[in-house]
């Protein structure tokens, strides 16, 4: 029965994955058959529209592609290793932190103390140069009697303090976790077995999930948890599958041998994570993912957090994509195809903000000019794009729904990704330019609204997209013309999604 259900998933997926190859192939060919047709600015146009589609396509498939290979999981799923005998091996636990509540603080230790792995020694990384900040870190490592480390010299962030401390460790073992972090008190048990099981392992990431997620009171934090969860679901699975898995800063054990070897944690990227793991890759040490929820921390609750959060991943993530693309022109045969495949997808995936804003104005352009003026046939579009986009969409809902996740929750998050385009698209200019920008802490417990004179884009999409559909109503009452019903749809969306500006923007409710 259960082969069967899975035989079942797999015609599905490949299903998807080919109305969204003939999709593309639809799009490109007759978008190239009419070039000849266009003017210059309906050429760009044009071109600008199929890209933007094209990545979002790519983009689908790579997420239909991680369903297949995660399908595999059952078989290939981290088997448990034999218990620990004695001695057991030693694990640093370091918790980095620059100017960070106390009472955040004191949290994650106490949860960290309670670890039940005995083998332990904790370590608080205080990066702070506030003296109120330094003596709370004190008085928090005389509380909890931990470990406390300090540096003369700041450099490279929390890679840097990270570094400078891995020189000193005598732990074979070393897990990191962000100062909002609350382990679970079995987190190690698991995971230390396996690195000893596997002397060719160099870390072991595990999911992330926020714990402060209430759709009326945190709308923002809600929103933001269920894009994690999108990812640490069948993505991460698919990643660990093909030894793609690379380290997301937090609740992930290292082995401090794997991260000598490379010089320790990359300073030149603010995604220090990823690029460190790059590096591990590419001089042949393994990783693997555990998906079993160990750790719940706090999300960002209002916009400024978040979007300050999203800055520093997508210019990290961009700065990325330029080494990734460098290393695969230089060293094709460091990583494999799999390997190329996910850092490709990971590091390309914040264009979709660039993409979204595209995807945005051209129903708008059709609407008001007749720009392009060449449409898709009807019958051709709906042959192509209904079952891509039927299937594609049903298969993401579908395979997260299995895992209890609420569709209308799933749609929150979306949203309040797509919303974020005016950040991604920065951050693409100055990827573009080679400025990744400095690491930066997102605060935690803050919840206030964000000044709308800093929300123009959004607004002003809000705007063209109403007068767009006002105009589009007009012109379907007056012409026998599809293309027009198709983009009064679109636009329509793109309002509601717009407007979601208004729900996420608001000050925190207290939960009653």
């Amino acid at each position: 029965m259960i082969n069967i259900k899975k035989r079942i998933k797999q015609v599905v997926f490949i299903s998807a994955m080919m109305t969204t190859l003939i999709y593309s192939m639809t799009r490109i060919i007759l978008t190239l058959i009419n070039y000849s047709n266009y003017t210059i600015l309906e050429i760009i146009v044009s071109f600008l529209l199929l890209a933007s589609e094209l990545l979002v396509l790519i983009h689908a498939g790579g997420y239909i592609r991680h369903l297949l290979r995660s399908v595999q999981m059952r078989d290939l799923a981290l088997t448990p290793a034999r218990p620990l005998s004695h001695p057991m091996p030693t694990v640093a636990i370091l918790v980095a932190a620059r100017h960070e509540p106390k009472e955040v603080l004191e949290d994650t230790f106490r949860s960290i103390i309670n670890l039940h792995y005995p083998a332990k020694n904790v370590y608080f990384l205080d990066d702070s140069s506030d003296e109120r900040y330094k003596q709370e870190a004190e008085e928090i490592c005389k509380k909890f009697e931990i470990n406390l480390f300090r540096r003369q010299e700041r450099h490279g962030a929390k890679a840097g303090i990270i570094n400078d401390c891995l020189n000193k460790l005598t732990e074979k073992y070393v897990a990191i976790f962000d100062a909002d972090q609350n382990p679970m008190p079995s987190f190690l048990t698991p995971l230390i077995p396996l690195l000893e099981a596997n002397s060719e392992l160099a870390f072991i990431q595990t999911p992330q999930f926020y714990h402060n997620i209430n759709a009326v009171t945190n709308p923002v934090s809600f929103g933001a948890a269920y894009q994690q969860a999108v990812f640490y679901e069948y993505i991460c699975e698919s990643k660990g599958i093909d030894q793609a898995m690379f380290a997301c800063g937090t609740n992930v054990v290292f082995r401090k041998e794997a991260l000598l070897s490379v010089n320790g944690f990359d300073e030149a990227y603010i995604t220090e994570d990823v690029a460190t793991s790059i590096k591990l890759h590419m001089a042949g040490w393994k990783s693997t993912y555990y998906n079993h929820v160990g750790t719940f921390g706090m999300g960002p609750e209002a916009l400024t957090e978040y979007f300050k959060q999203q800055a520093r991943w997508s210019r990290g993530s961009f700065g990325l994509l330029r080494k990734i693309i460098k290393e695969l022109f230089l060293h094709p045969l460091s990583l494999t195809t799999n390997q190329w495949i996910e850092y490709l997808l990971s590091g390309s995936y914040y264009l979709v903000g660039p993409a979204f804003l595209i995807l945005m104005l051209c129903p708008i352009l059709y609407i008001f000019f007749n720009i392009p003026s060449f449409f898709i046939n009807p019958d051709i579009y709906i042959t192509v794009f209904i079952p891509y986009f039927s299937l594609s969409l049903g298969v993401f809902y579908m395979t997260l729904k299995e895992r209890n996740y609420k569709i209308g929750s799933l749609f929150i998050g979306q949203t309040l990704s797509n919303i974020t385009f005016p950040i991604y698209i920065k951050s693409a200019f100055l990827g573009l330019l080679g400025i990744q920008g400095t690491f930066g802490i997102t605060s935690k417990g803050k919840s206030t609204t964000m000044p709308y004179i800093y929300l123009w884009p959004q607004i002003t999409m809000i705007i063209l997209n109403f007068g767009a559909l006002a105009w589009g109503i007009i012109r379907a009452i007056r012409e026998d013309n599809f293309a027009i019903i198709i983009n009064c749809i679109w636009v329509s969306y793109h309002f509601v999604i717009m407007c979601s500006i208004f729900y996420f923007n608001r000050r925190q409710r207290e939960e009653q």
